[in-house]
């Protein structure tokens, strides 16, 4: 084999190697900030997972973290979108999860690294067990309030590994008022939803959880509420 052949061989092959840019979206300019905004608290340098603050370090996952956000599982959130109002919703919205996806099949380029946002200040995720100023109510299966309750968040307490489980509040007036849908459950990134407004339930309301017998979740008021098993 001549010189030639085994030069334009190599050639082909290396242009096999990289995907072909089939996408305006860059990592400089709409990637790397989703990626700042919804995962730079774990996947960062000194954080809980490997790092995916620069291109170099981001490109070489770009399938996998296709693959991921497809399937919901990052940025890790549990809890099922439009269920429920929460602030702080680190999920990602359908269309960031479409632009991810758009990116990677595009050939996942890099762009003009003058376009680069700052890179974020490091800031582990904080997630107090107990909300300040809060009671904690432990509720499971089918609970009845015995007294009202003014409810600001909502956590899992005793839950099996990726069990998916629905919790809903009967009000007395027939009213039903979604708390939490949580879809297949993963312990390691267990999390207090907070409501964005507070949910005020009247004594009577029945918290109920299916399947009745996935564990227990804990409800965090305003104030001291009691309740018991129905």
């Amino acid at each position: 084999m001549t010189r030639s052949v085994i030069l334009l061989f190599a050639g082909i092959v290396a242009a096999q190697a990289h995907d072909i840019i089939t996408t305006k979206i860059t990592w400089s300019g709409e990637i790397s900030r989703l990626v700042y905004k919804r995962c730079s608290s774990c996947h960062r340098e000194g954080g809980s997972s490997f790092s995916l603050m620069t291109y170099a370090e981001a490109r070489p996952w770009a399938k996998a973290i296709k693959e991921e956000v497809l399937e919901r599982r990052m940025p890790p959130w549990n809890a099922v979108k439009g269920f429920g109002e929460f602030r702080d919703d680190r999920g990602l919205t359908q269309e960031e999860v479409e632009l991810i996806s758009d990116w990677v099949e595009g050939g996942a380029p890099e762009g003009d690294p003058k376009y680069l946002p700052p890179l974020p200040r490091p800031a582990a995720w904080q997630d107090p067990v107990v909300p300040p100023g809060t009671s904690e109510l432990v509720v499971s299966g089918d609970t009845r309030l015995a007294s009202s309750a003014g409810v600001v968040a909502i956590r899992a307490k005793i839950l099996k590994p990726g069990v998916s489980v629905l919790i809903v509040a009967m009000l007395p007036d027939g009213t039903v008022e979604p708390l939490l849908w949580i879809y297949q459950y993963k312990p390691d990134f267990k999390r207090t939803y907070y409501y964005r407004t507070p949910i005020d339930l009247p004594a009577g309301t029945r918290v109920e959880m299916s399947p009745a017998d996935a564990g227990a979740v804990a409800l965090f008021t305003k104030n001291t509420a009691t309740a018991s098993l129905r």
